[in-house]
């Protein structure tokens, strides 16, 4: 007999979980680790870890039997442990840091490649439009282009004009020359 409060054979499991959750978010995870790794990559953490060491070896050599905690005489096995500790913490935070480096330099990667993208396609685009421009001003009377015509233009009108001056002038020599021999004739006649 069948239990009703088991899913059918249909129904996929949910996925187990074996190990607790710890209750932080992984970004302010991430974010601390970060920030750990960044304090041990500086000069001030090597300084404090080299005093420290140098004052609980100085304590536990130079200072009486009775108030060392850490002896020489057991090579100093509480100082070992405890460096040992630190280290082994320090590098999976350091992964950590170097992982989530590695994630905001791929995400910047891909902004950088998209916006080389959107720059080439922005420039093609540009360089069409000025060739085009360029086919389209061939077309098209430049200020140059006018003002030679103007002036050609103007050169003609002033030659026409001249032209016309020198064609009415011939006229009028013309016409009072006709006019003029008749007098002279009439002057002849008479003289």
């Amino acid at each position: 007999m069948a239990r009703s409060d088991r899913p059918g054979l249909d129904t996929p499991r949910s996925a187990r979980r074996r190990l607790p959750q710890v209750g932080m978010p992984p970004d302010s995870f991430g974010r601390i680790a970060e920030g750990i790794a960044r304090f041990m990559g500086t000069p001030m953490f090597l300084v404090w870890m080299t005093v420290i060491c140098a004052v609980w070896l100085a304590w536990n050599t130079l200072a009486p039997v009775e108030m060392q905690f850490d002896p020489r005489e057991l090579n100093f096995t509480l100082l070992t442990l405890i460096l040992s500790l630190q280290a082994s913490y320090a590098a999976p935070l350091l992964l950590l840091a170097d992982n989530r480096s590695a994630d905001r330099d791929r995400v910047e990667f891909e902004a950088d490649r998209q916006r080389a993208e959107r720059n080439l396609a922005d420039t093609e685009f540009l360089a069409r439009e000025v060739a085009s421009l360029r086919v389209a001003m061939r077309e098209v009377a430049t200020r140059d282009f006018i003002r030679s015509e103007l002036k050609s233009l103007l050169e003609e009108m002033e030659e026409a004009k001249d032209a016309e001056a020198r064609r009415t002038h011939v006229e009028q020599e013309t016409a009072a020359a006709d006019r003029s021999v008749p007098v002279d004739q009439e002057e002849r006649s008479r003289g």
